[in-house]
């Protein structure tokens, strides 16, 4: 199962992706749900490059 769990607060919001789809049929619903959630970090990545006076981004590892 994957996971996906949205938290706002504060003026911050917080986006963790987890899990795994164990089908082999299902593989195509990890591949989406990853390239989806890449490209926004990307998106995301590249407006807090560009206006560093409102937009921050911290990318953590585990």
């Amino acid at each position: 199962m994957i996971r996906i769990r949205a938290l706002l607060g504060d003026g911050h919001t917080s986006i963790e992706v987890d899990g795994h789809e164990g089908h082999a049929e299902d593989g195509r619903v990890c591949a989406a749900v990853s390239a989806i959630t890449q490209t926004a970090l990307l998106g995301l990545h590249e407006v807090a490059r560009q206006h560093p006076d409102l937009v921050s981004i911290t990318i953590t590892e585990e």
